[in-house]
């Protein structure tokens, strides 16, 4: 059976609150992405863009097929592909960010756009997919990875050396680094440094990464920074929850992350390995809990596979990755006690940590790189052609009910 749905509102560019889980029947118009992964989704206006590594998309009914370089958009309320969106990014595309006047942020490991220089992160118009003149935000020695836009600033997480070490604030309108915001990640186990992941409230930013100190605070894999004053300093909120080994092959081993939509609360998911404890993981903290070991609210673990990305709504914390089981702590690559099944993708209890009932399943893959919740439901982005026991390839979206 299809879900069909009226989107009707126009959608703001940040993620709201849900009154209710979605559906577990995914609308009929989203395309489809032919080949490779989509890595992230964001939202302008009515326009959804999808960003990853991949070549080719076609319409909901697959009857018309598009060449796109690592980057396409199409309307949120028909699905249809937008002809005039199509530069040509020279290389895969890991994070998004809604800019003001119909423009979109993009970040990733690329050289160019449309055969212009833009190393690792550009800006565009949704109109056209041209670049935005005047924002130069000069990223070398690396990739962007991840974004967030608060309003006139924007932050940007990678594995880049300048204008920072792996952490940023730019300008949102010229790209211009902040002084204002001086804050390193470090590591002196590793010779390069990598945020992962990032989220934001009015006033903290949440970073995960392959760090240890932050500013020379210790911070194993997380830390939090206010950024209430125009110079950012890292708050009084430590764990040590992820200074703890999984497997030799994930030394680093944090992924996604998301606030709740009123900020007081954040969600961190994990790969890792089949050892237990924090590693295959969906793990609740309170954002102003203070002290220097903060344990987290529950636990919510998969018994050995990897999560990677988080979405939490108020009503649902959304997890996606290539799992086969949520409450299975005893679980080792197995289905322990009390295990539900909840292949690829799955929904907790925002205040038990419980596992809801709704259990669409997807084609597992390497698993869900990308959540973007908003008004109207829930876009899923990975790297399979199977969700909600339909087809809908590596792109898809939950309505409200």
């Amino acid at each position: 059976m299809f879900a069909r749905v009226a989107l009707a509102a126009i959608i703001t560019s940040s993620p709201v609150a849900h009154a209710r889980v979605v559906s577990a029947d995914p609308i009929d118009t989203t395309p489809h992405v032919l080949d490779g992964i989509v890595n992230a989704i964001t939202v302008v206006g009515r326009t959804v863009v999808v960003g990853g590594s991949f070549s080719e998309v076609s319409d909901a009914g697959r009857s018309t097929v598009l060449p796109r370089d690592n980057l396409f958009a199409y309307d949120l309320h028909t699905g249809r592909i937008l002809r005039d969106f199509a530069p040509s990014v020279a290389g895969p595309v890991y994070g998004l960010a809604p800019g003001d006047g119909g423009t979109v942020y993009v970040g990733g490991e690329f050289h160019g756009v449309d055969h212009q220089r833009a190393r690792g992160l550009a800006k565009l118009r949704v109109a056209d997919g041209a670049l935005v003149p005047g924002f130069e935000p000069r990223i070398g020695g690396g990739m962007v990875s991840t974004l967030a836009r608060q309003g006139s600033q924007l932050y940007v997480g990678g594995d880049f050396v300048s204008p920072r070490t792996a952490l940023a604030r730019l300008d949102a309108a010229t790209g211009a680094a902040d002084p204002g915001f001086a804050i390193t990640p470090d590591n002196p186990l590793t010779a390069r440094v990598k945020v992962h992941a990032l989220a934001i409230t009015r006033d903290r930013l949440l970073v995960d990464g392959t760090f240890t100190t932050l500013d020379g605070h210790a911070r194993p894999q997380v830390g939090l920074i206010d950024i209430s004053r125009p110079a950012a300093r890292v708050a009084a909120w430590r764990t040590d929850t992820y200074a703890r080994r999984c497997a030799t092959a994930f030394p680093s081993y944090v992924r996604g992350l998301d606030f709740s939509p009123d900020g007081r609360y954040f969600v961190i998911v994990t790969t890792g390995g089949p050892k237990g404890g924090i590693c295959d993981t969906a793990a609740r903290f309170e954002t102003y809990a203070k002290g220097s070991a903060v344990k987290p609210t529950w636990v919510n673990a998969t018994g050995g596979d990897s999560l990677y990305s988080v979405a939490v709504t108020g009503a649902a914390v959304y997890v996606g990755g290539h799992q086969r089981w949520l409450d299975n702590p005893r679980g080792r690559d197995s289905a322990g006690p009390g295990a539900v099944s909840r292949p690829g993708i799955g929904a907790i209890h925002p205040r038990t940590g419980k596992a809801l009932s709704w259990n669409p399943t997807r084609e597992r893959g390497i698993g869900v790189k990308a959540f973007y919740a908003h008004s109207t439901g829930l876009l899923v982005g990975s790297d399979t052609t199977r969700l909600g026991r339909e087809y809908h390839a590596r792109i898809g979206m939950f309505p409200q009910p």
